[in-house]
């Protein structure tokens, strides 16, 4: 996926993060996915200051993701009122009688051009996941402080 190698945050510290995923609590920590810190951490604390930058984050993502997912609603609802191609043949989409569901031909696709189960991973967060975590809600505390921290 040519994602940059590990680098350091701010000199003098020496520890490389890697470059990682912002996910919520519903994933698992990992060495490429970072999640908030449980419970409600203390105010003012390294903890809590963290999942506030990691939401700040987040928050820039989703809205990004929302923006391309109104947009494509409405242009996918403009080629299928007004596109002289067929854009969604009949039968590529599921359709309902009065007596029966007939399942769209998209549901025939091959695995290759769907999307994959999910495989059960396990959940436990590695010791280096941790540090990675910490080591980022450490920088957050320090560099790049938030004035108004202790108040969040």
């Amino acid at each position: 996926m040519k994602i940059p190698q590990p680098s350091i945050l701010q000199i003098p510290h020496v520890f490389k993060v890697p470059y990682v995923i912002l996910a919520d609590k519903a994933f698992a920590l990992n060495e490429y996915t970072m999640k908030p810190f449980q419970g409600e951490p203390e105010r003012g604390s390294i903890e809590r200051v963290f999942n506030y930058r990691l939401s700040r984050g987040r928050r820039v993502v989703e809205n990004a993701f929302g923006i391309a997912s109104s947009v494509f609603r409405v242009l996918h609802n403009f080629l299928r009122k007004n596109s002289t191609f067929q854009y969604t043949p009949h039968g590529s989409l599921d359709m309902e009688t009065d007596t029966e569901i007939i399942l769209g031909s998209w549901r025939n696709d091959s695995e290759s051009s769907s999307l994959l189960p999910i495989t059960n991973l396990p959940r436990r967060s590695g010791n280096d996941a941790k540090e990675i975590r910490l080591h980022l809600a450490k920088h957050f505390a320090t560099n790049g402080e938030i004035q108004w921290k202790n108040r969040y």
